[in-house]
C-alpha cells in the first residue's frame, strides 16, 4: 500500500498538522496580546485579511501586502475604514519592480478557494504558469531597514507567500535581518515544489535558522 493510500500515515500527518494549527494559534494569541498602538506589524500575503484585521485591532500599524487583485478588492473594502491598515497591492521580494503573479490551475471553477495558491514563483504545483498577471514587487529587506532606521525594530512579520519566502528567508539569515524583528513567523511550502532541489534547500534553511535563532525570534511552522 502506497503512503497516499496508508490511512495510518495520513491520520498522523493530519494529527501533526492540527498540532502545529494549534501551536500557530497560540503564538498568535500572544502577539496579539503583546501589540500595542505604535506598533509596526507586517502581514505578507495578506489573502482576504484575516490576519490583518486581528493585527489591526490592537492598534498597531499595519502594512499589508496582497498582489492578486482578486484579493485586494476585498481588503479594500473590508479596510476601507481602517487608518492604521496599509494596503500595498503587491507581492514581496528581494528587489523593486514588477513580477507575474500566476494563479491555480483551478482558479475559474473556484476563485476563493483558489486565491490562497497565487504565487510569483516557478515549479510549483497546481499552478497555471502558460498564464500571469504582472505585479508590482517591493523589496522587503529593503523595508525592513528603513523601518528600523526609523522607528526601531517591526514587532511581528508574517509571511505565507507561496513559496517565494525561500529566497527571502535565506538573504534575511544571511544579512541578520531577523535581529530588525521581535518576532517572524513564515508558513514554508516545500512540497509544492517539484525540484528536489528547492526542497533540499528549504531543509538547509530550517536547519540554519534553528540554529542561529530560538522560534520565540523566527518561527518557520506558521500555518
Amino acid at each position: 500500500m502506497s503512503e497516499a493510500e496508508d490511512p495510518l500515515k495520513r491520520m498522523k500527518r493530519r494529527h501533526k498538522r492540527d498540532l502545529r494549527v494549534a501551536r500557530a494559534q497560540g503564538m498568535l494569541q500572544g502577539v496579539l496580546a503583546m501589540l500595542r498602538p505604535g506598533d509596526v506589524a507586517i502581514d505578507c500575503g495578506a489573502n482576504r485579511g484575516d490576519i490583518t484585521a486581528l493585527l489591526a485591532a490592537t492598534g498597531a500599524d499595519v502594512h499589508a501586502f496582497e498582489p492578486d487583485p482578486y484579493n485586494l478588492a476585498k481588503l479594500e473594502a473590508r479596510f476601507a475604514g481602517t487608518p492604521n491598515v496599509r494596503l500595498y497591492p503587491a507581492a514581496v521580494g528581494t528587489r523593486n519592480g514588477q513580477i507575474r503573479l500566476m494563479r491555480a490551475s483551478n482558479w475559474d471553477a473556484n476563485p476563493d478557494s483558489a486565491s490562497v495558491k497565487s504565487t510569483i514563483i516557478e515549479g510549483v504545483d497546481g499552478i497555471a504558469e502558460d498564464e500571469g498577471i504582472d505585479v508590482p514587487l517591493v523589496d522587503l529587506p529593503a523595508m525592513l531597514r528603513e523601518l528600523a532606521a526609523t522607528g526601531g525594530p517591526v514587532a511581528f512579520l508574517k509571511m505565507d507567500i507561496e513559496g517565494a519566502e525561500l529566497d527571502l528567508l535565506d538573504l534575511m539569515l544571511t544579512d541578520r535581518l531577523f535581529d530588525l524583528v521581535r518576532l517572524t513567523v513564515a508558513e514554508t511550502h516545500e512540497r509544492k515544489f517539484k525540484e528536489l532541489s528547492q526542497k533540499l534547500r528549504f531543509a538547509q534553511l530550517r536547519a540554519a535558522v534553528t540554529e542561529t535563532y530560538p522560534p520565540t525570534r523566527v518561527n518557520l511552522d506558521w500555518i
